[in-house]
């Protein structure tokens, strides 16, 4: 192991933030990075610009099943767990759940060992179908149980818990944070989510998928501001907790948002609805009050601003 200051575990390294935050990490030359990931929905060739470093070793792994860790962990990222309906429902959706709570267990357990601050990568997931909007922390959400998203939105609102038991009974040094719907470079272009189904789409010369009638909402933060976000919530005093709102408070309808799309890539396109899926949240937009207190963090890049870099991402 090459000698650094600090040495960083990063669950889930291979997804769509895991990797951005790894590069991210990297820019601080104190740090040495052990990413982990069974690349299940994350992408080994999302790390490929970095594998070289000496500073990165990478552990092919998943969480669900205990490891050890030879060196000394000074902090743990746990990003782990598919965070698309196309990746999470269906025949993943016991896998899911391991992963919120065996893989939970299991990094709380290190980070116990080393004495190591841990972050929970939670989500917005956590309020389901929101009855107050915006969304604050304190908010307990409106989540149904039975439903084809509750092995996601469960097992995250169960890791949450798991968390914050840790610190009550350890006092494990912990870190909660709840991110809303973000975008950018190394997203899965097959993840089927709004922004990489409506680029790619676009892109391909087909029309644009809505499911409902495009009047539902969503608030879509970049992802460089959300990194930002994490690295401030880990450093921040031992005593802010969580779990914190990460993501973009501007608020945008389906349709508005298919609209930018077209209008950016290829104005002849057209916009065809959809059936919207079951338990699909109707509003979701995070209120950041807190984040803009605690971590003196909020978002950077517009929508547009950063539509354009994620645009180009597919588009080469």
């Amino acid at each position: 192991m090459l000698k650094t200051k600090k040495t960083i575990l990063i669950t889930g390294a291979t997804g769509f933030i895991g990797s951005n935050l790894s590069r991210r990490l990297l820019e601080n030359k104190d740090n040495y990075l052990i990413c982990v990931d069974n690349n299940s929905s994350g992408n080994i060739s999302n790390l490929k610009d970095v594998l070289d470093n000496p500073r990165v070793e990478f552990i092919e792994h998943d969480i669900v099943k205990p490891f050890k860790i030879n060196e000394k962990i000074d902090e743990i990222y746990n990003l782990a767990c598919p965070a698309s309906p196309v990746f999470y429902q269906g025949q993943n959706a016991i896998q899911t759940t391991k992963t919120c709570v065996y893989g939970a267990i299991n990094m709380l357990e290190i980070a116990r060992d080393n004495n190591a601050k841990i972050l929970q990568s939670s989500t917005s997931e956590v309020y389901g179908n929101p009855l107050e909007h915006p969304q604050n922390e304190k908010y307990f959400g409106n989540v149904n149980s039975c439903g084809v998203r509750a092995c996601y939105d469960e097992g995250k609102r169960c890791a949450e818990s798991l968390f914050f038991d840790y610190n009550r009974i350890y006092n494990t040094k912990v870190k909660v944070v709840r991110i809303f719907n973000t975008y950018g470079p190394f997203m899965d272009k097959n993840d089927g989510r709004v922004v990489s189904n409506f680029i790619c789409q676009a892109l391909s010369g087909s029309d644009i998928t809505v499911y409902g009638d495009g009047s539902q909402t969503r608030s879509f933060c970049y992802i460089d501001d959300l990194v930002e976000g994490l690295i401030k919530a880990m450093q921040s005093d031992d005593n802010i907790k969580g779990p914190i709102n990460l993501g973009n408070p501007d608020e945008y309808t389906i349709k508005d948002f298919a609209e930018i799309i077209i209008k950016k890539i290829n104005p002849n396109l057209k916009i065809i609805y959809k059936t919207l899926p079951l338990d699909d949240p109707i509003k979701r937009k995070p209120d950041i009050t807190l984040a803009r207190d605690v971590l003196c963090w909020e978002p950077k890049v517009s929508l547009f601003e950063g539509l354009d870099r994620t645009i180009e991402y597919f588009a080469n």
